[in-house]
């Protein structure tokens, strides 16, 4: 191989990498023609007018992907607050109940007691016992006991069971209860219900014509 051979190898590959930059020159030069011709930003922001047609189906596209966006959101707001609900009902239950455990506790210490002796009085303070127990943890509770005997009917919160005569209560008058009611602040939980006087007896008038037979 003389040295016209050997320069001629030499000077290929110099070529080739030459004409190889060309052509990535030629291909960007292109790109750019392109880009300017549809006038796109280097961004990748579309500038290109569309249509009236094209736009709107454009905003309604984005629409139906806002409202399915709204919708996911409200689902998992519905969930999240029915899960509060739930525990809060849940926490609800457990502070009210906790109390009546240890009532529980002294009722069953009463019946323990109770199979093993005949004291009477023993059996009677078990009784007060848990009767006070109930009545400390319905206070804890904010549960009100109200009385109704001698007090006015009032029928938002006495539940008349029967009427009757007397001589020595007015009419309207609660002469006696058979259960207490109990409020829990200003709601109603339970009325009273009670036995109303409906004042002396009426003297049943005598019928003259009767009167005259005899």
């Amino acid at each position: 191989m003389n040295n016209e051979e050997k320069e001629q190898m030499d000077q290929a590959p110099a070529e080739e990498t030459q004409e190889s930059a060309e052509k990535v020159q030629e291909t960007a030069a292109a790109w750019d023609d392109a880009a300017e011709t549809a006038d796109v930003k280097l961004d990748g922001t579309d500038k290109v007018e569309l249509t009236p047609e094209a736009a709107l189906q454009a905003e309604v596209a984005q629409l139906k992907d806002q409202l399915l966006r709204k919708e996911a959101d409200y689902q998992n707001y519905r969930k999240r607050m029915a899960r509060e609900v739930s525990e809060a009902r849940r926490f609800g239950l457990i502070e009210t109940v906790t109390p009546f455990l240890q009532v529980f506790d002294v009722f069953d210490m009463a019946m323990k007691a109770a199979e093993q002796s005949d004291n009477i009085a023993a059996l009677k303070q078990g009784l007060e016992m848990i009767l006070a127990q109930y009545g400390k943890v319905l206070e804890e509770l904010g549960v009100q006991k109200f009385d109704a005997v001698g007090a006015a009917f009032d029928p938002q919160l006495h539940d008349a069971f029967s009427y009757e005569n007397s001589d020595d209560v007015a009419d309207g008058i609660i002469i006696r209860q058979w259960n207490c009611g109990y409020k829990l602040g200003d709601k109603l939980l339970r009325p009273a219900r009670v036995v109303v006087s409906s004042g002396p007896a009426k003297e049943e008038k005598s019928d003259p014509e009767s009167a005259d037979a005899q």
